[in-house]
């Protein structure tokens, strides 16, 4: 008895086989989702020019339809299949362009305004005797660094030594203790850092005290668990066989650590420590509870009020006064600076990582 080996019956085009999917459909061009991507923006644009409409709803609009275009030209084109990838691409797409939308907007704010105030006087004077126009922002930068460095002085060994311990030493409940305090740490509300250390203060210098080193003292708080968070990973990342290698040399502990272990993870700890400072320095609510508000110069984070940049800033906004138009382009030039600040701070953090990594070759 002998059998035939039968093929799917096909169509006469020979490139869809019946009741199965086309193989050999058609393709959109290769620039049509940029193209029709940049169209939509375009329309968008338009009808917020244009028409007068907000900018919200001109981007949810472009948004969906690019999304609604692009998948309704390749379904006609490409068939069901492809269609719905291109959906999904387009989808995804359009979620990421209005995620950046408030960013862009901020970005876009920010520099139109404070740009203004960008001159010689704004950065080489401060408020002192200034009721009108005019006046700077010198002692807020001044007040700023000082206070943020001495954060850095604080946390900086504290994490560094806590995750030392964590990742070296720690075992048991202590650790796990450490651990857990150090999660909760990173969770608290900035205001919250600010009252315990004006509460430490009070309890040492008296009721109404107002210090740089009391601002300080709040964002070490808020700095110590993100430093302890960060060395505790490049710690982690550091190969146990170089550990060994050191031992077997009759190396002790302590000094395959500082040998071997910190310069392996240098890299990942000074960008953890850049990107801890970055996270602070635009702090307002602690440093308004424990530094205060100064119109002068203050260099000296034990003896009166220090004002920093965010707090500036603040209180121009929050208080014009009569000269409005002037204090609020202080406060967009204050608040400019500040960004410029932290963008610095985070391209720092990226250099440090690319030239101090361990070289892989």
């Amino acid at each position: 008895m002998s059998t035939s080996l039968t093929t799917p019956q096909q169509d006469p085009d020979l490139n869809t086989p019946l009741g199965g999917v086309s193989l050999t459909a058609g393709q959109l061009p290769r620039g049509a989702a940029p193209t029709t991507l940049v169209a939509a923006g375009l329309a968008g644009l338009l009808l917020w020019f244009l028409a007068d409409w907000d900018i919200v709803p001109c981007a949810l609009l472009a948004a969906a339809a690019y999304v609604v275009i692009i998948y309704t030209w390749s379904r006609a084109v490409e068939g069901p299949r492809k269609a719905t990838d291109r959906f999904v691409t387009a989808a995804v797409s359009g979620a990421f362009l209005l995620a950046l939308l408030p960013l862009v907007s901020v970005i876009f704010t920010v520099v139109s305004r404070g740009v203004v105030r960008f001159d010689s006087e704004f950065f080489t004077y401060s408020m002192v005797g200034v009721t009108s126009e005019g006046g700077g922002i010198y002692h807020a930068m001044m007040g700023t660094l000082i206070i943020t460095g001495l954060a850095t002085l604080i946390s900086v060994p504290i994490g560094m030594l806590t995750a030392i311990y964590l990742v070296e030493y720690g075992r048991g409940k202590l650790a796990k203790a450490i651990t857990f305090f150090v999660d909760v740490m990173t969770g608290i509300p900035s205001i919250v850092a600010g009252l315990f250390a004006y509460a430490l203060f009070v309890m040492m210098f008296g009721p109404g005290v107002r210090m740089g080193m009391a601002g300080a003292v709040a964002l070490s708080v808020l700095m110590i668990p993100t430093v302890v968070r960060s060395t505790e990973e490049m710690l982690k990342l550091v190969p146990n066989e170089l550990r060994e290698a050191s031992y077997a040399l009759a190396v002790p502990k302590w000094r395959t650590i500082l040998k071997v272990v910190l310069p392996t993870a240098l890299a990942g700890i000074a960008t953890g420590v850049t990107l801890a400072i970055a996270r602070v320095i635009g702090e307002t609510a602690p440093l308004l509870v424990t530094a205060g508000l100064t119109d002068g110069d203050n260099f000296d984070p034990f003896d009166g009020r220090m004002t920093t940049l965010s707090v500036f800033s603040y209180y121009e906004y929050q208080s014009p006064g009569l000269f409005a138009e002037a204090s609020f382009d202080r406060a967009w030039g204050a608040a400019l600076v500040l960004i410029i600040i932290v963008m610095v701070l985070n391209l720092v953090a990226r250099a440090i990582s690319k030239l101090f990594a361990p070289k892989t070759r």
